[in-house]
């Protein structure tokens, strides 16, 4: 797994670091259809079955950042996991660039992906401590689409929230489709909270993404879709949840995962 944060930069902020105090922490090794996964999990260290929540990973892997959200679902009640999803095609931990995560991403098969999330839940559930009945997917850019993709995939789940994940883009063999493809199958309510300022996902696709909600929302096919809510934050730029970067914007950062706790509430992943 990757130990440290990626792509240190000079006038990033620095980090928030959630402690494991009253929590059961660290990493693990999970069975899945393709080879064991390895993984990163917290939970209260009394108690339980916990609500779940899969944390799926930025581009960068399950560094710091991502194991510390972990942790912060941990000490709001969560049995939280974060799969580390790129391991078969290539250690992130090793890579320095951008461009370098990029090319690994486009590597990683979408199906590959779902199965191994699907695998993540059996973990879970098998452990005695998720209640994988109270099930949610969150994830953060690279992850923000694939919860669209797994909300639409996996019908158990009750909520999902997606971080400023793409919406559309090439198709590929190893990711034919995009979250404005699988719209018509949402299964479950997606938060997606997007950035206004974000270079990479054009507010006019965000708008597209709506606008195949509303059309979803007429059929039987969807459930999800007409539960689903989009947030902007207008002034923000991409990864403003991001403490490690210069992209992070606390006010909008603690109105948005406020908006997530509230959402997961909801929908009864509490």
């Amino acid at each position: 797994m990757t130990s440290s944060t990626p792509i240190a930069e000079s006038n990033a902020p620095k980090a928030i670091h959630t402690d494991d105090t009253g929590l059961i922490a660290g990493a693990i090794t999970l069975p899945a259809p393709a080879g064991d996964l390895p993984g990163y999990r917290a939970h209260p260290a009394s108690g339980g079955p916990f609500p779940l929540v899969l944390v799926i990973q930025e581009i960068f892997g399950v560094h710091e950042h991502i194991r510390d959200v972990v942790r912060r679902f941990a000490h709001r009640g969560y049995y939280a996991l974060a799969p580390d999803l790129f391991l078969r095609q290539g250690d992130p931990s090793r890579l320095h660039t951008v461009d370098e995560f990029r090319a690994l991403a486009g590597r990683v098969p979408d199906r590959q992906v779902l199965s191994d999330l699907d695998a993540s839940v059996a973990f879970a559930g098998a452990s005695g401590k998720a209640d994988v009945r109270k099930a949610a997917a969150v994830g953060f850019c690279w992850g923000g689409r694939i919860t669209w993709l797994y909300a639409a995939h996996n019908p158990s789940l009750k909520a999902a929230v997606a971080w400023y994940g793409r919406l559309t883009g090439d198709r590929t063999e190893a990711q034919p489709k995009h979250p404005i493809d699988v719209v018509s199958a949402l299964q479950v309510p997606v938060l997606g909270l997007y950035a206004g300022q974000d270079q990479g996902i054009p507010l006019p696709t965000v708008t597209a993404l709506q606008d195949a909600l509303r059309a979803a929302s007429e059929t039987s096919s969807a459930p999800g879709a007409a539960r689903s809510e989009i947030q902007v934050y207008p002034d923000v730029p991409h990864a403003f949840y991001a403490d490690y970067r210069p992209s992070y914007r606390p006010q909008a950062a603690a109105d948005a995962w406020q908006r997530q706790l509230d959402w997961l509430s909801r929908h009864g992943v509490a």
